[in-house]
């Protein structure tokens, strides 16, 4: 009865154990490491109700929280296309019909004033913790947040702030920076 719902879950469907936890550092995270009692261990209670297997993921609408979920826990390469995907799509993801003009959906959210810079910058933020998360040195990320600065300060010019959001790319720059420094890091087996 101490087992976590979602081992209990995952086992009985792949009859493997779940892959370990890797937190925003890269270490392993084990369940339960808050006091003995983790979140999601059996009994614990969140916002007033259980966790109950099934019932919890019909009530999201069938989303799954497997281990190979959106929301599971997912390998390295898994998590950099998973950014990688991300930043493509906010930054390269459209073409000006005609042209060789390449925009995502930053310029465009870009357009709404204020908010929607905000928001661009939050999902860009999102991918350099991301990026810690896969191990990125202190002196990268700091890089990466420069280019999410200089994207999301001058994005908020009108109108010339959304022509640079197009000519800048600061999130598939970042991911350039990211995949050239996993690229020199060793292959563990």
């Amino acid at each position: 009865m101490t087992d976590d719902i979602f081992d209990r879950t995952a086992s009985r469907r792949s009859g493997t154990k779940r892959p370990p936890i890797i937190d925003q550092d890269g270490n392993e995270v084990h369940p339960g490491g808050f006091g003995g009692r983790g979140p999601f261990d059996a009994g614990a209670r969140t916002s007033g109700f259980e966790f109950q297997g099934a019932d919890f993921q019909s009530a999201l609408g069938g989303i799954s929280f497997g281990p190979n979920s959106f929301f599971g826990v997912m390998t390295r390469e898994q998590r950099f296309a998973r950014i990688d995907a991300l930043s493509k799509l906010l930054d390269v993801a459209f073409v000006v019909p005609g042209t060789k003009i390449r925009y995502g959906i930053d310029g465009l959210i870009g357009l709404v004033p204020i908010f929607g810079d905000i928001l661009t910058t939050a999902i860009s933020l999102w991918i350099v913790r991301e990026a810690r998360a896969l191990g990125a040195p202190k002196y990268l990320v700091a890089r990466m947040l420069g280019n999410v600065a200089v994207d999301g300060v001058v994005g908020l010019v009108p109108f010339a702030g959304d022509a640079f959001d197009v000519m800048f790319r600061a999130n598939v720059r970042n991911m350039r920076m990211l995949k050239r420094w996993m690229d020199k890091q060793p292959r563990s087996a």
